[in-house]
């Protein structure tokens, strides 16, 4: 039986909003698995448990691109959010997404080697990003990028710095910027019902079995349960099925807000700042003791 920390407790809580013995109880269950831990919360106390998982553990921003038919949206990492905000940072993130819309590297790695130059920094993207770190006192990353150039249309929204949204679409711009914005709010994972990822499906699935069986109710009925559990979370993280954040009547979907608009979106991409990286967490009664002991012996 793996030994349950007092931080595994607070990080699984930070995931889930979950109260404290919920989580201890869970990891018990888990033997320590914090994934696991967190998909027994959503069976016993539902949907709430997952909602906090999103939460961002690690700081930055992200940037978007148009340069003529090619677009990029970036996100590229710091520690601490006072440097999300420095403008020296925010400068060679924008100069970086322009970068990647303009020339089209393969990876960050090609990337990296592009030419630019700032704060008497240079000459390439990398000796810039060296530059500011030791200018700032911070480390940065470049994380990931996504870049469009298939001659379609393209719309972008960024809520603050820290979510960002690139629409590939045809059709009305008006409605592509609608979608991008609804994109940040409700947070999508996939286009279609049919591009949702069978693995997402499937961890879907396991959890809604483990919850139907709890009702006690026959077996046909229980498959039935865990079905409409399935097809309920398949509409609720495809775009064309959520129901449309301006709809006026409350209804409708943004699939039939397109069609009215005679509006085809190929594609999305969505960047959360930190969105799955995991932030260390300080045990700081630990740290704090081993200090003292350290104290002690000197």
């Amino acid at each position: 039986m793996a030994a349950i920390t007092a931080s595994m407790v607070g990080e699984l809580r930070a995931r889930t909003d979950a109260p404290m013995m919920e989580c201890k109880k869970a990891l018990t269950e888990a033997d320590g698995d914090l994934g696991r831990a967190e998909e027994i919360l959503r069976v016993k106390l539902g949907n709430k448990a997952g909602k906090a998982a999103s939460r961002v553990t690690a700081e930055g921003v992200v940037a978007a691109a148009v340069v003529g038919t090619a677009g990029a949206l970036l996100e590229v990492n710091c520690e601490t959010d006072f440097v999300s905000k420095n403008d020296a940072f925010l400068a060679f993130t924008n100069a970086c997404a322009q970068l990647i819309a303009e020339k089209n590297p393969a990876d960050v790695v090609a990337l990296s080697a592009l030419p630019l130059s700032q704060e008497g920094f240079g000459p390439t993207v990398e000796d810039v990003r060296k530059g500011l770190i030791g200018k700032i006192g911070e480390n940065m990353t470049i994380r990931r990028f996504q870049r469009y150039a298939s001659g379609a249309k393209l719309a972008s929204y960024l809520h603050g710095t820290r979510i960002g949204v690139m629409v590939e679409f045809d059709g009305d711009e008006v409605a592509a910027k609608d979608v991008a914005m609804h994109v940040a709010a409700m947070k999508p994972v996939a286009l279609s019902s049919a591009d949702v990822s069978a693995e997402l499906v499937e961890k879907e699935r396991k959890i809604a079995t483990e919850k139907a069986a709890e009702s006690g109710k026959p077996a046909d009925i229980v498959a039935k349960m865990v079905e409409g559990s399935v097809q309920k979370f398949l509409k609720e993280v495809s775009l064309l099925d959520q129901v449309f954040v301006k709809a006026a009547d409350g209804k409708q979907t943004v699939g039939a807000m397109l069609k009215d608009k005679a509006t085809t979106v190929k594609s999305f991409t969505l960047y959360v700042v930190g969105e799955g990286i995991e932030k260390k967490v300080d045990d700081f009664a630990a740290e704090v003791a081993a200090q003292v002991a350290a104290a002690k012996g000197a």
